[in-house]
């Protein structure tokens, strides 16, 4: 269906049925995926809930704005991914990103629906740690369950780099993780039984 619209004397056809099904195919892949892709804002973001929606945001933005351009459809996630670690990293140069924010009360933390050690959120800290690029991997790895090759597409460097910024990551998390008082380690586990 073509809609016809007369411009300076000229006729110009505006095609509103391949916007609206573009805008509605859109629509339909945010519904489903966006949980999963503001979970991963949320891990690169360290746990701030308020930048993760922002860096959700910028994602969307941006890949709305790409969407009639994006010709393989199986790899539209990788793409979300690829934007959203792009847009975090341009964060990281920001000279207002480094701000402070002071309260006189610290918030109200959510109560946990389920019983828990403890464990999660002291892992999460250490992870919060890492050098940016180490954390990034760790989150693409270790969180979205990406390969090797996944994270080196969405990170734009190479697999190798992948393993090695993993292996260091892993490394810098076993050398601190007897210290931390809320982790228990293997040894820990067997004296307990």
């Amino acid at each position: 269906m073509k809609q016809h619209v007369q411009l300076d004397s000229r006729e110009v056809t505006m095609r509103r049925p391949r916007a609206e099904a573009m805008a509605s195919d859109f629509t339909d892949w945010v519904t489903a995926r966006h949980p999963a892709l503001h979970r991963t804002a949320y891990l690169l973001c360290s746990g701030d809930a308020h930048t993760a929606d922002d860096l959700t945001q910028q994602t969307l933005a941006k890949l709305y704005l790409a969407w009639g351009r994006i010709q393989d459809r199986t790899q539209i996630d990788a793409y979300a991914r690829r934007i959203m670690v792009n847009e975090h990293r341009s964060t990281w140069r920001r000279a207002w990103k480094r701000r402070e924010v002071t309260s006189e009360e610290l918030p109200e933390r959510p109560a946990l629906g389920r019983e828990y050690d403890g464990q999660g959120d002291a892992v999460w800290r250490l992870v919060q740690t890492l050098p940016p690029k180490q954390r990034a991997v760790v989150v693409l790895r270790y969180y979205d369950d990406l390969s090797e090759a996944e994270i080196a597409a969405a990170l734009g460097i190479s697999a190798g780099t992948v393993k090695s910024q993993a292996s260091r990551a892993l490394a810098t998390l076993r050398q601190r993780v007897p210290d931390h008082p809320q982790i228990d380690t293997p040894d820990d586990r067997r004296e307990a039984r």
